[in-house]
């Protein structure tokens, strides 16, 4: 969503030049499959660019016609797998941390029952990955996709437990769950020990913090009182000349948001 007008092999380096040590990809092949050389360009244009690959989401089907991941569909298990194991190669590779698995959406033909029994085979199976390279599987709660079952962060925490595995964690996207109307101080109360990352864009809009009504500062407070330690990132669709204005130079770095970095967002 930032740095949407430079090239994709381009942007870790734009990031980076733009004083950030870590950076976050939605999946950045135009195939779930994507031949050798594309994952070694993409490797090789991370590890030029000095960053850490913190967060990377595996495939999510056609997002552009609204598609939002292969999990539940059991027509494309197999390519959710093979998706899966290129996905654990970067990570390896790189050191990601956290691996964003989207749900799917509802699909009428198949039964709700059917779908969330192949995701759950499928969320166990890339748990069991992450679990062998110390990383976690993201569960994400998504607005603005009436087929996406996946609202509120009971919702995604409801899927954890279902699955059971301990490499599961929510992703506690703050602009996602104040557009679904989750109360996010109770859901950071109530789950914020399994929250395993965590993206910011004001509400609404879905625009830099300062343009909402969301109240970072408070609630990214309450997340550091609760023991979260991870990135916090940066999804939103800039509206001001310099996409980063409102974050002063020395807030960018890779290291773990503190209370400090948490008052700068102001």
């Amino acid at each position: 969503m930032l740095f949407a007008d430079v090239p994709v092999l381009q942007r870790p380096q734009a990031a980076r030049d733009a004083g950030f040590e870590a950076v976050e990809f939605w999946w950045p092949f135009e195939s779930a499959v994507p031949r050798d050389r594309e994952v070694q360009a993409f490797i090789r244009a991370v590890e030029e660019a000095g960053v850490q690959l913190a967060a990377l989401n595996l495939a999510g089907g056609d997002m552009a016609v609204g598609e939002r991941g292969l999990a539940s569909d059991p027509d494309r298990r197999n390519m959710f797998r093979d998706n899966a194991e290129i996905a654990f190669g970067i990570a390896e590779h790189l050191g990601v941390g956290a691996l964003n698995t989207l749900y799917g959406n509802r699909m009428p033909d198949i039964s709700a029952a059917a779908q969330d029994e192949m995701a759950a085979e499928n969320l166990a199976h890339v748990a069991g990955m992450a679990e062998r390279i110390g990383a976690v599987i993201l569960i994400e709660p998504l607005s603005g996709i009436e087929a996406y079952p996946l609202r509120t962060a009971a919702d995604a925490i409801a899927v954890v437990d279902g699955v059971g595995a301990p490499a599961l964690r929510l992703l506690a996207d703050l602009y996602h769950l104040s557009v679904n109307g989750d109360d996010i101080g109770t859901a950071i109360a109530d789950f914020g020990d399994r929250i395993g990352h965590v993206q910011i864009a004001d509400d609404p809009g879905r625009a830099e913090p300062g343009t909402g009504t969301i109240d970072f500062d408070g609630l990214l407070a309450q997340l550091f009182a609760r023991g979260y330690r991870g990135h916090v990132s940066l999804e939103y669709r800039p509206t001001a000349p310099d996409p980063f204005g409102w974050l002063p130079r020395n807030r960018r770095g890779g290291s773990p948001w503190d209370q400090s970095a948490a008052r700068s967002n102001s």
